[in-house]
């Protein structure tokens, strides 16, 4: 592998200059540092990252820190998450570190001895919960992070989210105007702060539209098929007045939703309206349901470059305020709401 001294010889400069070049020091001009990345390239330098701090302050590694489940490695979303993150770091002249803890272990013991190591310069936060105590351990370590959601009234953190509160508004709201006035909602995880965001937003246009809100139409749980299966058939049992209409967190609940409905024998739209989410996951396209699906559109691969832009310019001291970024969403229009 080359080395610091291999390049200084190729290109007859000094190693000090070779290392300032390849650190983007302001007193190596724009040819030198050109030429010396350029042939770092060619002769396949990777810089050692003890070697890289000791000189610049940064090791150029940042992490994300998951916690172990079963199936981890057959989770797509997961999988999305790490190579779109890893990517955009890459390309960035970063390195991307996973640290997969054990179950049930702490995480902030596990953030304490990365940054006891002094060889990470900053963090990815995902699936942010309510007042998340990762946010506050970082900010008080004085330690650079992102994070994917907001958590807390007071958002002084680089982040990249979407309006949750308002395309959960959006999907009731266009259900509300089709005549439907008994919506459930099957949400995410109840700590987590955007299930949170949803579920007002999911009030407030139940509110807007005169509608009564019913606590037992609301359900929390993990956003995959089994539970969009199960937690259609536990609305639709009972002596509780059922749905008219179902607004999914994303894709793959309404996709057991649909299952769910087609076993009890209703049909969708005739029986019960759906609409959901998109986050445009691999392999599961809302306009191939049948019928297609209505829905509000964000690819959660958006956010993996604004991600790594807020991080890297966190790390080099940028203004917070152009750290702080919000996607976009559109609303879809198809075939799976009926007019009541």
């Amino acid at each position: 592998m080359a080395t610091l001294k291999d390049i200084a010889r190729a290109l007859d400069l000094s190693i000090t200059q070779v290392s300032r070049a390849l650190n983007d020091h302001s007193d190596v001009n724009e040819e030198t540092r050109l030429r010396v990345k350029a042939t770092a390239r060619a002769m396949n330098y990777h810089p050692n990252a003890s070697a890289r701090k000791l000189v610049s302050g940064r090791s150029g590694m940042v992490g994300l820190v998951v916690p172990q489940y079963r199936n981890i490695g057959q989770d797509r979303i997961f999988m999305e998450v790490v190579a779109g993150l890893s990517t955009q770091f890459s390309g960035r002249g970063m390195q991307f570190v996973l640290h997969m803890m054990a179950e049930q272990e702490n995480a902030l013991p596990v953030y304490q001895k990365l940054i006891g190591t002094a060889m990470l310069d900053g963090f990815v936060l995902i699936d942010p919960m309510e007042r998340d105590p990762r946010i506050d351990f970082l900010r008080k370590a004085g330690v650079s992070f992102v994070v994917h959601g907001r958590s807390g009234k007071v958002i002084d953190y680089p982040y990249f989210d979407i309006e949750n509160e308002q395309l959960a508004y959006d999907l009731t709201a266009h259900l509300i105007q089709r005549g439907h006035r008994r919506i459930a909602f099957l949400n995410g995880i109840a700590d987590r702060s955007y299930v949170t965001v949803r579920e007002q937003g999911y009030i407030r246009a139940l509110r807007d539209g005169g509608a009564e809100v019913l606590p037992h139409l609301h359900l929390h749980g993990v956003m995959d098929e089994a539970h969009g299966l199960t937690d259609t058939i536990r609305l639709f049992s009972g002596d509780a007045p059922c749905p008219t209409a179902i607004v999914c967190g994303n894709v793959r609940l309404a996709r057991g939703v649909y299952q769910g409905l087609e076993a009890l024998g209703l049909s969708v739209p005739g029986d019960v309206s759906v609409v959901a989410h998109d986050d445009e996951l691999p392999a599961l396209r809302a306009s191939a349901f049948f019928p297609s699906l209505t829905v509000t559109k964000s690819p959660l691969r958006d956010s993996w470059e604004p991600l790594a832009d807020c991080l890297a310019g966190a790390i080099e001291g940028k203004p917070l305020g152009t750290l702080q970024r919000l996607g976009s969403y559109s609303f879809i229009e198809r075939n799976s709401v009926a007019n009541l």
